[in-house]
């Protein structure tokens, strides 16, 4: 199934169109059909079956057949009379030339699978002879396409002047294509990275002196709000001091002007004694 992943895109889980032979066949033998397409496949897979080869198995009313068909998932083929099973499954595979739906074909049928084998990537389960489920080799169509396509790859890879090259990513495009105030043709300079700092986690923090302890522990304490009724106290006792000062003034300036009376009045009365006898 790689040759079938890589070349022709087939995707999990892979889709089987179950025909009505294979079915009929594993009844008699009592084979697992499910068992037999994972071990043959080894990956998710999903049966599938067209109503004209269920119609099939029904017109030939074997029970154990139909029941294992009604496991598997209704394929709408869009027929609307049934028509033969093999028809059928070749008119969903082959859709001009191409198997477009990625359908791996289980079937019993001789014709059928050696139609199927001219149209290229079409991989084919039949049951042989000691009721083992195979898988075919590629088909000679598959094997031409498969080659064809890994030498178009080959070829353009060495042609492509871009082959082996960095391509850069959508965005850093579009970054590369803004302006930034700068002309259309000027090109973008690229900015230098300077030599990196160290990492500050490996830094080793500078020991504080006393002095710094000291500046930081003033600069923590938040300075205390005095309440108010304190400044009124303090108001009372400034203009307390105050009043003292100026009544002590005034009483000293009172005992001057006092002693200058007194002097003066002292005064005339030594100039009268000290006058000459006539």
């Amino acid at each position: 199934m790689n040759v079938y992943h890589y070349t022709f895109k087939f995707r999990e889980p892979y889709q089987i169109i179950v025909d009505s032979n294979i079915i009929i066949k594993c009844s008699d033998s009592s084979y697992n059909i499910t068992n037999g397409f994972n071990k043959t496949i080894q990956s998710e897979n999903k049966p599938m079956i067209t109503q004209c080869c269920i119609q099939a198995l029904y017109d030939t009313k074997n029970e154990k057949a139909i029941s294992i068909a009604k496991y598997f998932e209704r394929r709408k083929c869009n027929h609307r009379t049934p028509i033969n099973p093999q028809d059928c499954i070749e008119s969903i595979v082959d859709i001009n030339g191409e198997n477009k739906h990625r359908y791996i074909v289980a079937s019993q049928d001789n014709e059928l699978r050696s139609k199927l084998r001219q149209i290229p990537g079409i991989p084919l389960i039949y049951i042989n002879k000691s009721s083992v489920m195979v898988m075919e080799q590629l088909s000679d169509a598959s094997l031409k396409y498969s080659q064809n396509f890994e030498n178009k790859k080959l070829i353009a890879g060495l042609n492509d002047s871009k082959a082996g090259k960095q391509v850069k990513r959508d965005n850093e495009k579009e970054n590369d294509g803004e302006d930034d105030g700068k002309g259309e043709g000027e090109p973008v300079k690229k900015k230098r990275k300077g030599p990196s700092g160290p990492n500050p986690l490996s830094i080793k923090k500078k020991k504080k002196t006393g002095s710094e302890n000291v500046n930081e522990e003033k600069k923590e304490k938040k300075p205390t709000r005095r309440s108010k009724h304190k400044k009124v106290k303090d108001d009372d006792d400034t203009n307390k001091e105050l009043k003292e000062d100026t009544n002590k003034e005034l009483n000293e300036d009172k005992t001057i002007n006092d002693d200058t009376n007194k002097i003066e009045e002292e005064i005339p009365n030594n100039d009268s004694n000290h006058e000459p006898a006539e």
